[in-house]
């Protein structure tokens, strides 16, 4: 695809463009955080409001079905209001799902969650729209600041949640990062409507073209990229959510490590995503092409369930290279949405298709695992599995950053 000239921007001009860009980070923040703040105290949860081992399941798991079922009507109501109030409805929905969630009551609990992972599902599809649109010549460098933003907020709660609900108790814990949200509508409603007027009024950086004016040959280069790129974020997902949910049971049972050890090995599996997330725009500027990318990203992605075989006692590096990848992979694969979709439709459609196959593939994962494990009566196999998934992510990444013609 051809850009436009690159024109000077005013000083005014340039400081709306800094603020939109905090405030996308900011929106960042809220796209994991709820999430991630519940496992920590999830026993006390249960404690709390009487749940079962299953009824916990569902509260932790709520949030990726939300990621698979609803993009496609997330896509739809970006496509409707357009993302600057897209952005916004789901922030609303994120803060009202947060606080409903510590609301007391397993029905409040379960319809709190997906609420919010409703709301999560919106920005998970608008913010990319966004970056394809208004960042166009910078979409790696901010794809890769909206992931390790992403990570950032997950660490934090992962990290603070514990103490919060120590010194307020649980309630308070969950519904004090509502504070996230408030800070991000804050900031994204004036940077949202001065953008949408912008576009509205024909002013903005970039104007992309109707679906109508779209060549076929355009529409089945997109449609080929779009099976590709949702292979490789199956693989990605399916193998994120895999990781996360067993890796601490897999050193427990390996290496014989204490339950708190296993526990904290979670931490550089996403501390180092944040590095990865940033690393891959460092890496495209100084002239790495983005296929080299990919392939070193997908080797340290495997080094992980590899090293669990043959090297289990090196599980620090593996987990630490592998957290690096997760991230720059992420990066990676909507940095090509953004850089390669030649219409705004496209882009968000390209979203929701990669969203929906990778996010139905991770809801399924984690449950995968544990019935092969329970099969097998060891992690071998599962591991395997996670082996074979990362496999065939790094074939499709290979294949889906492929020089285009």
């Amino acid at each position: 695809m051809t850009f436009p000239p690159r024109r000077e921007l005013p000083p005014g001009r340039r400081l709306r463009r800094w603020f939109l860009l905090v405030a996308l980070l900011g929106v960042a923040l809220n796209l994991r955080a709820p999430i991630t703040s519940l496992p920590p105290i999830v026993d006390d949860v249960a404690t709390a409001l009487g749940l079962s081992t299953a009824g916990v399941g569902l509260l932790t798991s709520v949030p990726v079905l939300c990621f698979a079922l609803c993009t496609p009507g997330a896509s739809a109501l970006v496509a409707r209001v357009g993302p600057e109030r897209a952005v916004a409805v789901g922030l609303a929905g994120v803060l009202l799902g947060t606080l409903l969630r510590s609301a007391g009551g397993v029905p409040m609990a379960l319809a709190g969650t997906a609420l919010l992972g409703v709301g999560i599902t919106v920005g998970n599809i608008a913010v990319p729209v966004v970056i394809a649109r208004d960042f166009y010549r910078r979409a790696a460098p901010v794809t890769g600041a909206y992931t390790a933003t992403m990570n950032v907020g997950s660490t934090f709660t992962t990290m603070l949640t514990v103490p919060l609900a120590a010194a307020f108790g649980w309630q308070w814990a969950l519904a004090g990062w509502g504070m996230l949200a408030v800070l991000a509508l804050g900031m994204w409603v004036p940077a949202g409507r001065d953008l949408a007027g912008r576009h509205a009024s024909g002013t903005a950086l970039r104007v992309l073209p109707d679906d109508a004016d779209l060549d076929p040959r355009q529409r089945r280069t997109m449609r080929r990229l779009v099976v590709v790129l949702s292979t490789a974020f199956a693989g990605q997902a399916a193998s994120y959510y895999a990781i996360t949910a067993w890796l601490p049971a897999i050193l427990q049972d390996r290496l014989g490590l204490d339950a708190a050890a296993a526990g904290s090995a979670a931490a550089p599996f996403q501390l180092c995503a944040v590095a990865g997330s940033l690393l891959v725009p460092f890496g495209l500027a100084r002239g790495l092409s983005l296929r080299g990318v990919s392939a070193g990203i997908a080797l340290m992605w495997l080094s992980l369930p590899v090293g669990l075989l043959v090297a289990p006692d090196g599980w620090l590096v593996w987990v630490s290279l592998a957290g690096a990848a997760q991230g720059g992979n992420f990066t990676v694969v909507f940095t090509l949405v953004a850089q390669r979709s030649p219409s705004l439709a496209v882009a968000r459609r390209a979203s929701a298709v990669v969203q929906t196959a990778g996010y139905a593939c991770a809801a399924v994962a984690p449950t995968l695992l544990g019935a092969v494990h329970d099969a097998t009566g060891g992690w071998t196999a599962p591991i395997a599995v996670v082996v074979g998934l990362l496999s065939v992510m790094t074939v499709a990444l290979l294949t889906a950053t492929r020089p285009p013609r």
